[in-house]
């Protein structure tokens, strides 16, 4: 039976179990508090127990990834291990919380509005700067699995800042073929990861179908989602231009979104860093007055943007409470945790509290 852990519990004497986040094929991740350190981190617990440490070290395989990628655009990893229960011995290992959540659910919160096409360049480009380091190593380490639910989005002392995590499934690529077998989600994958390959030019495939995604509310190729990696890798629809959808779109950045989805991975983007650049490079034609407010013409597959009464006087009610969290000596980073957790879930809660989370983030109290 899969290990879960109780809300309260306190695994090494250490990490003190808060709530239950979330979970995946292989692990479930926990907020916890580190009671030594004095700061909350994610702890993903493997569901599996593990014979000898050996098999362990196999399945941290991620977090030494992580810890050797050391960027501000990666999931930091602090600490990992094996701690026993009930006669399993369990591996876990302990990285960078995020208050604000994955870049799927700040996508969603935006409802039937378009998020601001400034903003979605800028996420993936932070992406792409901490994915850069990866394909830069000798051979370069692939990530196989980019998708809004593996990026994390959260303020720091700069602004809104994105972390590239789940690096579960990456691989070095083979330094004479520079290929690697491919796993990942389908509405991501180009098309030789269905024909079992995966390059540098795979990873640079999916920031662009995320890139795509948060510009127009659409998978590029709709039509292969809910295809198995065996049964089509025919991309025969022609895809749309992500202008055709969001007017607010410039031909420039158009070009650069056409160009990471393009066919034949030979006409893309070689790897992270030249995609970094270009975004990099880029800038919107003239201010974005109404992008925020620009309403989506496939609002089905989001939430909807007028929330209800009570769900509104309850994120109200956490501000309110960590307004006063705030100014208790001591309490302002877990205040401005509980501050970020509520402005994840309302841009207009962003707008009105973001600069302020900022300076929180920096220590500062205004």
């Amino acid at each position: 039976m899969a290990l879960v852990l109780e809300d309260g519990e306190l695994i090494r004497e250490t990490f003190e179990i808060e709530r239950f986040l979330g979970e995946g094929a292989f692990a479930r991740v926990y907020r916890a508090y580190d009671r030594l350190l004095r700061r909350r981190v994610a702890l993903k617990v493997f569901k599996r127990d593990f014979p000898n440490i050996d098999e362990l070290a196999e399945t941290l395989s991620e977090g030494r990834i992580l810890n050797e990628l050391e960027h501000r655009n990666i999931v930091r990893v602090f600490d990992a291990g094996i701690f026993e229960r009930g006669g399993h011995k369990n591996g876990y290992f302990a990285m960078e919380y995020v208050a604000g959540g994955t870049l799927e659910a700040h996508w969603q919160s935006y409802g039937n509005r378009y998020m601001p096409v400034s903003e979605a360049v800028d996420l993936v480009r932070q992406v792409a700067e901490g994915l850069a380091g990866a394909h830069g190593r000798h051979p370069p380490i692939i990530h196989r699995d980019i998708k809004p639910q593996n990026i994390l989005v959260g303020w720091d002392g700069q602004g809104l800042r994105a972390r590239l995590g789940d690096f579960g499934l990456a691989k070095s690529v083979s330094p004479v073929t520079l290929l690697a077998s491919a796993h990942g989600t389908i509405g991501f994958k180009p098309p030789e990861a269905f024909m079992g390959e995966d390059t540098t030019g795979s990873d640079v495939w999916a920031l662009g179908a995320t890139l795509y995604r948060l510009l127009t509310d659409r998978f590029p190729y709709p039509e292969m989602v809910h295809q198995g990696f065996g049964s089509g890798h025919n991309f025969v629809a022609e895809l749309a231009s992500p202008r055709a959808y969001n007017v607010l779109v410039d031909a420039d950045l158009e070009d650069i979104v056409l160009k990471c989805l393009a066919i034949d991975r030979q006409d893309r983007f070689v790897d992270a860093n030249v995609l970094r650049s270009r975004l990099a490079a880029w800038s919107p034609p003239e201010p974005e007055k109404a992008s925020g407010s620009q309403d989506s013409t496939f609002a089905a597959s989001k939430l909807t943007a007028t929330r209800d009464v009570k769900a509104q006087a309850r994120l109200e009610q956490q501000i309110r409470d960590a307004f006063r969290l705030a100014k208790t000596s001591g309490h302002l980073d877990t205040a401005a945790d509980l501050l970020e957790s509520a402005i994840a879930k309302s841009p207009d809660l962003r707008a009105r509290h973001g600069s302020r989370l900022v300076q929180w983030r920096r220590g500062v109290w205004l």
